[in-house]
This record gives C-alpha cells, sequence and structure tokens, in this order.
C-alpha cells in the first residue's frame, strides 16, 4: 500500500441469537426510550418485538415507527423524526433491511441536525451526529448496518439520492442469521444479488485496496457456493450464517472502497419505478461487467476464480464465463427480465442517466461512462 488510507466500520456482533444482546448494549448506551424503526413486513415476522422485548428487559422504554417503504421515503424519515423528537427518544435501533436501517440513519441525522432530509445528499453534507444506532438487520445483503451510506427517495423527483458521511456509520451491529430464516425467496435472492454486486462493485473499484479486496473476493466466494443453497433451504442455519457473513464482508469492502456504476444506475431507476434495490442490481450486474471488462481485465479475473471459474485461455473466455456464470446464478434465483423496462419513453432515459451522471457511485467506477453509454446499458445492449 503506497498511499495513505482510512478505514471505518461499527463494533459488529455476529452469530445465532445476537439480537437478544439488544436490550444489554441499549443500557450501556445510557438510553432511557428507543426508537424502534422497522417496515410491516418484519414486523409481521416479530423480529422487532422480540428486540423491543430485549429493550425492556432491561428497563429501557421503546417506541415503536414501523412506517417504513421498501425503498424508504423522505416524508417517512422525516415523520420518524418528528415521532423520535416528540416521545423524547435518545437512541434508535433499526431492525429490518436496508430500508429500516437507512431511515433509522435518515431519522437520526434529521434529530440532531434540525434539517430536512434531502438537503444531506452528497458526501460528508452532516455536520452534527445522529443519537446512537444500533442494527439489527435481517437481511443477508444490504450491509446498511455497516456502511456509511443512507439511500433515500426523494418523493417529488422520484430518485433515490445518496448520503455518505462517516457519521452514518452505526454505533453497533447485531447480526443474527436467526433472522433471515423468516425472508422470502423473493427477498434471499435479491438481497444475495445485492451483496454479489457490493463486492464486485468494491473489488473494480478506483478506491479498492488491498484490505477491501480480502473482504470482497471472500464475499463473493461465500454468496457463490452458498446464496441459492438458502433460496433452497431456507431454514438451514448453515447457509443462512454463511450468507450473513458474505453480506459483513461485502459491506466492509463497499463501505471503504465504495461503489460504481452498477450502483449508479440502480439508484436512477429503482427511484423512478419504485423496484427492489437488489433486483436493479443484478439485472444490471451483467452488462456493467461487459462495459468495465476492458478496463479491470486482471480484477474481473480475480472475480471470476472467486466464483469457482476458470482455468482461462485468454482474456474473451473470462468475459464470457463471468457473464453466464451471474447470468445463471440470476436465473435459477428467479430474476429475469430487461434492466429498463421496455415502454421507457426517450425522455425518461434521458432523465434516469442524468441522474446516473450524478450519483456519487459512479465516481469510483473503473472508467466513466458517456452518456449514450449509460442508455445503451439501460437498453440491454452491453
Amino acid at each position: 500500500m503506497d498511499e495513505l488510507r482510512k478505514f471505518i466500520a461499527p463494533e459488529f456482533i455476529i452469530g445465532p441469537n445476537a439480537l437478544y444482546s439488544t436490550g444489554a448494549y441499549a443500557r450501556q448506551f445510557g438510553a432511557e426510550r428507543v426508537l424502534v424503526v422497522t417496515d410491516p413486513g418484519v414486523f409481521e415476522a416479530g423480529w422487532p418485538q422480540k428486540v423491543e422485548a430485549s429493550i425492556r428487559d432491561r428497563g429501557v422504554d421503546t417506541v415503536m415507527f414501523k412506517d417504513v417503504s421498501a425503498n424508504p421515503r423522505d416524508h417517512e424519515v422525516m415523520a420518524g423524526a418528528e415521532r423520535f423528537r416528540e416521545t423524547g427518544c435518545d437512541l434508535i435501533v433499526a431492525v429490518g433491511g436496508g430500508s429500516a436501517i437507512d431511515c433509522a440513519k435518515g431519522i437520526g441525522i434529521v434529530s440532531s441536525g434540525q434539517r430536512h432530509i434531502l438537503e444531506f445528499q452528497g458526501v460528508d453534507q452532516i455536520e452534527i451526529p445522529g443519537p446512537p444506532l444500533i442494527c439489527v438487520p435481517t437481511t443477508a445483503g444490504s450491509s446498511a448496518d455497516i456502511s456509511q451510506f443512507a439511500i433515500i427517495c426523494d418523493s417529488k423527483q422520484q430518485i433515490k439520492v445518496t448520503i455518505i458521511s462517516k457519521t452514518l456509520v452505526p454505533d453497533l451491529s447485531l447480526i443474527d442469521p436467526v433472522t433471515t430464516t423468516t425472508l422470502s425467496r423473493e427477498l434471499t435472492a435479491e438481497t444475495g444479488m445485492d451483496a454479489l454486486s457490493h463486492a464486485f462493485e468494491a473489488y473494480v473499484s478506483n478506491a479498492s485496496s488491498p484490505i477491501t479486496d480480502i473482504n470482497a473476493l471472500k464475499a463473493v466466494s461465500l454468496i457463490t457456493e452458498n446464496l441459492k443453497l438458502a433460496f433452497d433451504n431456507p431454514q438451514n442455519l448453515t447457509f443462512r450464517s454463511n450468507m450473513m457473513l458474505a453480506s459483513l464482508f461485502a459491506g466492509l469492502a463497499f463501505s471503504n472502497a465504495s461503489l460504481g456504476l452498477v450502483h449508479a444506475m440502480a439508484h436512477s431507476l429503482g427511484g423512478r419505478f419504485d423496484l427492489p434495490h437488489g433486483q436493479t442490481n443484478a439485472l444490471l450486474l451483467e452488462s456493467v461487467v461487459n462495459f468495465n471488462f476492458n478496463h479491470a481485465r486482471e480484477r474481473y479475473r480475480d472475480l471470476a476464480t472467486a466464483m469457482g471459474l476458470g482455468p482461462f485461455q485468454d482474456r474473451a473466455q473470462i468475459k464470457q464465463a463471468l457473464g453466464q456464470a451471474l447470468g445463471n446464478l440470476r436465473t435459477a434465483l428467479g430474476i429475469t427480465g430487461t434492466p429498463c423496462r421496455l415502454d421507457v419513453t426517450n425522455d425518461t432515459l434521458a432523465r434516469l442517466t442524468e441522474f446516473t451522471v450524478k450519483d456519487p457511485c459512479i465516481v469510483t467506477n473503473p472508467i466513466m461512462p458517456t452518456r449514450k453509454e449509460i442508455q445503451e446499458i439501460y437498453a440491454g445492449k452491453f
């Protein structure tokens, strides 16, 4: 390593039943009243109630906020912040996937910064850190529980905005693979492909490093070996634990190396059409790999090897094998279709492209695409 680098990660505990430590840690933080942020699906699965019981058992009061969409909206963050203030909460616990965790991050910085959530868009725009945040992730994919990213929908413009700051790194993540046993097959697939996209983009990022590389490659290996098995055997804790570990590794990689064109395009696409984030990533990943390939050939060779592919005779074989493997995994998980809706207008395509160009994730892509190239990727021409 020939330059000074900084790496960030929260304290984390990983293993079965980790969520039951929430109350003890809330007490350690000196909390008197905790806002538990979740979404209706996770609430129906019962995990927030278990977390709430753990907190109350330690003599700490709780307030439940579950009005979070699959793609959290700006107005939901603002409503959560108002709930946090009016009930006198002093700590936030997020229970859920990336949506609940990103919303919780937004609630925290709005509560402390006294500004609208969209005013924090971009890199390092948070002056006052939010209150303590504990995360209990219930998906193996978003890695929001250990990252310095938050993605929030601007409901007026119908786009996803990216907020990046070290102040968004949670104080603690309690990574409990048991929580993922209630995930649907669809969410297992989408969140798993999200984690794979994180690892791929972090590894070819122009901000990668030996430390992020190790985490990214291990994540790819674990996902390749365990995602389809977890999809087919949802109650198998070995497969679920391995996917949680993969999500952790991928998160440590991308939170410190950032992402790339897949996520920049997925944010625009998901915001416009309210699509699941993991699904948009999965549909874009192969095309972006094809586009990027000549600018990161050796990096993609490493990723192919981590997927168990090879040996290779030449670079063309690497590209073909990698694209085929990604496509086979995606379709085996039931994620099919094209990156962009077939009935999208040229005006909408141009709008998606403009938002993609402005997304912070694009800065660390191996090559900066032209607007025409972005539109061609959306159209499935790569």
